[in-house]
């Protein structure tokens, strides 16, 4: 018979993983074996500076937090190894984080993940990880919104100066 006490922490702990499920926009199902403790400190350092958490789970606890918030579709990729990265605010950094550290630490290899409540698979991922940042993004609106301006900023330059080089001719 099971200890009450170790049934209410396991309790406690699916339904806080089932909370993140729900608030993370993003959340990226990744296996880690084979990293060093070095490359995993690494790793979460990345993610914590970008404002992501990145827990190692147990996969049955994962998947009775998946079957709590309708996620089940994830549980085929609970297999071995698992850590998984949550984000509330940012969709693109994990993703990308993950997959940079990926490329240069082959041991790391992303499963899948939830993208706003859909479950996704590492091809959707990488393709989420080749977006620009937030800020890349803001960045390039600014300067397609700027640009129109600008034009008609040198436009008007060049009739002044036009006009101003007819009248000194004259």
């Amino acid at each position: 018979m099971a200890n009450t006490k170790v049934l209410e922490q396991k309790a406690a702990q699916v339904a806080e993983i089932s909370e993140k499920l729900k608030e993370s926009s993003c959340t990226i199902v990744a296996d880690y074996r084979g990293l060093n403790v070095a490359q995993v400190t690494e790793l979460r350092k990345q993610l914590r500076e970008a404002g992501i958490e990145f827990q190692v789970l147990k996969n049955t606890v994962v998947r009775r937090a998946t079957a709590s918030v309708e996620l089940s579709a994830l549980d085929e990729y609970l297999t071995g190894p698992t850590a998984i990265a949550f984000s509330k605010d940012e969709i693109v950094a994990p993703a990308k984080i993950l997959s940079d550290f990926a490329k240069k630490n082959d041991k790391l290899s992303v499963k899948a993940g939830v993208v706003e409540g859909k479950v996704v698979d590492v091809t959707q991922i990488q393709a989420l990880a080749a977006l620009p940042s937030r800020e890349g993004l803001l960045s390039m609106l600014l300067s397609v919104l700027q640009a129109p301006m600008r034009n008609f900023a040198l436009a008007v330059k060049a009739v002044a100066e036009k006009q101003e080089g007819g009248a000194q001719e004259a």
